[in-house]
């Protein structure tokens, strides 16, 4: 910004060395006039980054000025539109026109003067207080363009860096948040069989072993990521990988079931597959948090250009979770993760009490890529 703003003292300095040699031959009270008046102007220039309205009605005033005085035409025509276009940048219209409409006003003055005292031809005159007017227009108009694009770039930085932080904590999220749900409910097996099943126990603790590795990863690997670290982002996974998922739920004691028809489910698209095995994943790790159930039910079916997934389970989900429809409605980062990544394949996602008994059920409705 301070080197964009240096590169303003060459057009600067053109408008007060440009004014000075087409006023070559004038008295020398007439030249000091032009000097210091293109001065001015080409000050003003300058002074429209800091402060904007000030200087257009000074750039106005001198330029005006200038030609009442009967001096020639030159480089400075091109003061006030230039330190339009970078007041233009700095305000907005509402606050900078009526000091734009001031400063072509003394300028047009200035011509006006000229050519009343100094015997310049009329049609000149009024082509070049058209002339001024449009380059101002086109110079706010330029300026306000640029300022837009500008905030346009830092918004989308600024969206991209939020956009990149809610994925970072959706990831830990689903990651972590499940492998210590898991964790906690094997914890929960291994106490309480520990004495009369040695085997039973010793299965739990090892998943809690292969549950809290993983969780260690995906913590290692965000906060790698986080610090700009070389962790390469590891590969999300799909519906090949939700069997594997569901042996670590039964382990942790917890009944699952698989339903649906397996083979209409292999050519879904990976992000439709991702998004199947997020909104499971999910459902069960709010199962083993919240439902206090025995059982959860999974079912895959495959609806024409629709993948529908639901998971339901038995247990008291139903008496404090409200159905939702939308993930703005409301819940935690899980429920608002589940929806954000179903709608932004097109699909749609309801949690609610499930109607065809007791217990929670989530379904959702997946497009499937073509």
């Amino acid at each position: 910004m301070v080197r964009s703003r240096l590169l303003w003292l060459v057009p600067a300095g053109l408008v007060v060395m440009g004014s000075l040699g087409v006023n070559h031959g004038v008295t020398e009270a007439r030249s000091a006039a032009a000097g210091v008046l293109a001065a001015l102007a080409g000050g003003a220039m300058l002074l429209a980054w800091f402060r904007g309205r000030t200087a257009l009605v000074l750039g106005g005033a001198a330029v005006g000025g200038y030609f009442a005085l009967g001096l020639a035409n030159g480089p400075i025509f091109l003061a006030l539109p230039l330190g339009v276009l970078v007041a233009a940048q700095r305000q907005r219209p509402r606050l900078l026109a009526p000091a734009a409409v001031a400063a072509v006003g003394f300028t047009a003055a200035g011509l006006v003067a000229r050519a009343v005292a100094h015997g310049r031809p009329w049609p000149e005159t009024v082509w070049e207080c058209i002339t001024t007017s449009a380059l101002c227009a086109g110079a706010a108009v330029g300026g306000w363009w640029l300022a837009d694009r500008r905030g346009m770039r830092v918004e989308r930085a600024e969206r991209a860096v939020s956009e990149e932080q809610l994925r970072m904590a959706q990831d830990l999220h689903d990651g972590v948040g499940h492998g210590l749900a898991v964790i906690a409910m094997q914890a929960g097996v291994a106490l309480h069989v520990l004495e009369r099943d040695p085997a039973a126990a010793r299965a739990a603790l090892e998943a809690i072993r292969d549950s809290s590795r993983e969780s260690l990863d995906a913590l290692r690997a965000e906060l790698s990521r986080l610090s700009g670290g070389p962790a390469p982002r590891r590969a999300a996974p799909g519906l090949v990988d939700l069997d594997a998922l569901l042996d670590r739920v039964r382990a942790g004691g917890l009944v699952v079931e698989r339903r649906g028809d397996a083979d209409g489910t292999t050519d879904l698209g990976e992000r439709a597959g991702q998004a199947a095995y997020a909104v499971v994943q999910e459902a069960l790790t709010n199962v083993l948090r919240h439902a206090r159930a025995t059982r959860a039910t999974v079912t895959l079916e495959r609806s024409g250009e629709r993948l529908l997934v639901t998971v339901a389970d038995d247990g008291a989900g139903a008496v404090h979770a409200p159905p939702r429809s939308s993930g703005r409605q409301g819940g935690g980062m899980g429920l608002a993760g589940m929806h954000s990544r179903v709608e932004a394949l097109g699909g749609s996602l309801v949690a609610g009490p499930d109607p065809r008994g007791p217990g929670f059920r989530v379904r959702a409705s997946i497009p499937v890529e073509p």
